[in-house]
């Protein structure tokens, strides 16, 4: 009985100091954690981010939501600092599986991180090249479609690239690209082999003549539409909140009055 209450008095004795330190560890860290959140946030308002950002089109992805960008940076600065200091806290007591559920999570957040900015990245190119072709083919009818294929086309690569980066790339992509690509080697196999060489025939030709024409087309409107400099100045611009003022514009513009007086003949004089 005595040895019995002795070896449970000692595991108390080196369970308290543990979980003390376990309280100690916890509670700094969850501070700190706070405050460098807090500061990045700041920083992050005072050097323009969430304005840089919404030029990048994120700023529909964020239309519903009660968080800026920067306040979304900080709280995942908040979330990782916090996944550190529960990982060190949890290691006072010794190997244990809660450590390592939270030494994975902390080993796959780079890789998530640097999918997310992948992402992000390829959104804001998206939708520049989106304008931009909006912009200088917005007289032809399909200049808005060929400017959300182009758009959709190289926002699916950094979804791509971001899978890839977390790994799980080969196991969602390619089975989807293989799909994609075997359903339209089926179409070529059954349409084209199947008796219709004359009628593709045709049809080739109507494209390629259709085709010449609109490439004549969309080189007059390249030409007419304005520099991607203006554009991007514009979009600056627009983003910024500026506006143009038409009327100011006109009421800017050089003028030249000319005073009229009717002379006794009924004729104007200038």
């Amino acid at each position: 009985m005595t040895d019995a209450l002795n070896d449970a008095l000692r595991s108390v004795a080196l369970f308290v100091p543990k979980l003390a330190a376990f309280l100690v560890i916890l509670l700094v860290g969850w501070l700190v954690a706070k405050v460098i959140a807090k500061a990045v946030d700041k920083v992050l308002e005072r050097v323009g981010f969430d304005r840089a950002v919404e030029r990048g089109g994120v700023r529909r992805a964020l239309a519903k939501s009660k968080y800026d960008a920067s306040d979304i940076v900080a709280k995942l600065v908040y979330y990782t600092l916090v996944l550190f200091v529960l990982q060190m806290a949890f290691g006072v007591f010794g190997p244990n599986p809660i450590s390592d559920l939270l030494t994975g999570i902390i080993a796959f957040l780079p890789k998530a991180i640097v999918a997310i900015i992948i992402v992000v990245v390829t959104a804001a190119i998206a939708t520049a090249v989106r304008e931009l072709i909006a912009n200088t083919l917005g007289g032809l009818s399909y200049g808005k479609v060929l400017a959300n294929i182009a758009a959709a086309f190289i926002l699916g690569l950094g979804v791509i690239a971001a899978l890839n980066q977390v790994g799980i790339a080969t196991t969602v992509t390619l089975p989807v690209l293989v799909a994609v690509l075997a359903t339209i080697a089926g179409i070529l196999v059954v349409g084209v082999g199947g008796g219709l060489i004359k009628p593709m025939q045709a049809r080739w030709e109507g494209y390629l003549e259709t085709a010449a024409r609109e490439t004549q087309n969309i080189r007059q409107q390249a030409q007419q539409a304005p520099s991607p400099q203006e554009q991007a100045h514009a979009a600056a611009e627009r983003h910024d909140g500026g506006h143009h003022d038409p009327v100011g514009a006109y009421a800017a513009a050089p003028t030249q009055v000319f005073d009229q007086h009717t002379d006794g003949n009924g004729s104007q004089q200038y």
